[in-house]
């Protein structure tokens, strides 16, 4: 009788990683949205401009992108396939997300290309954990 091969195992470690960073994102959100506006203004009027006027779907793809990313993460860590799709919503939320704060607003031109810095290592990381989850399920590491 032939046994079936063990499953393909991945690493832990970016599982973590990812858990931590959407966790990170998840105290973001909070912070951010319960933020006393006028209290930013005095340190960063801009920022707190941005903020006072983002729309609904902005706030919404922000929050669905912090959710789904750490569920994703989860799933991840569970070997569960749910974690493809998961990642992925997280991946294009944070898209619709930064499409309003690049393409609605003047935060480019009034701070410069460094602005979008650490909005692209967000996309990076939420692509990374998306291509990862694709590739663990294309292994038959996830169930």
């Amino acid at each position: 009788m032939a046994s079936s091969p063990p499953p393909t195992r991945i690493a832990a470690w970016p599982a973590i990683l990812f858990l931590l960073w959407n966790l990170i994102g998840c105290a973001a959100f909070i912070m951010q949205s319960t933020m006393d506006l006028a209290e930013l203004a005095q340190s960063d009027p801009l920022q707190a401009q941005i903020w006072e006027v983002m729309p609904i779907w902005a706030w919404a793809a922000y929050l669905i992108a912090v959710t789904s990313g750490t569920l994703g993460a989860i799933a991840l860590l569970a070997k569960r396939s749910l974690a493809v799709p998961l990642s992925a919503l997280c991946l294009i939320s944070v898209l619709v997300q930064f499409s309003y704060t690049f393409l609605l607003t003047d935060l480019l031109n009034q701070r410069g290309f460094a602005a979008a810095l650490f909005p692209l290592v967000i996309i990076l990381i939420a692509l990374g954990q998306t291509l990862y989850a694709m590739a663990a399920k294309r292994k038959g590491a996830l169930r």
